[in-house]
């Protein structure tokens, strides 16, 4: 079982930034693929970044590319999210997700329990 804690989410003008982190615990980080997605009410969870196991691999959804930047620590068991430039549409809880096979923007994950980002325009 993998258990994940979100931090870092927010109130911040628009143009701003945040960093958001993620610790995992219950298995070695180095084993797990690590993906950030977002939510706001009355819509589907939808991608933001995925990083693999080794940190080579990185993807970003469209409308974050550019300005956000995942990064990891595996020593650490950390994932983070740097947030810049924030625009009104990227409010939503933000949640990170670990999983051990498959791909970063795959839906069954293993979740945390969220982090709200507020930006006010």
């Amino acid at each position: 079982q993998v258990q994940l804690v979100e931090s870092g989410g927010g109130l911040v003008q628009a143009g701003g930034s945040l960093r958001l982190s993620c610790v995992a615990s219950g298995r070695t980080l180095s084993t797990l693929i690590m993906s950030w997605f977002r939510q706001v009410p009355g819509k589907d969870r939808e991608f933001v970044a995925g990083i693999g196991r080794s940190g080579t691999r990185i993807d970003y959804a469209d409308s974050v590319k550019g300005r956000f930047t995942i990064s990891r620590d595996n020593a650490k068991g950390t994932v983070a999210l740097q947030m810049n430039s924030l625009k009104p549409e990227d409010m939503a809880v933000y949640y990170c997700a670990a999983r051990p096979l498959g791909d970063y923007r795959d839906h069954d994950n293993y979740w945390g329990q969220g982090t709200q980002v507020t930006v006010s325009s």
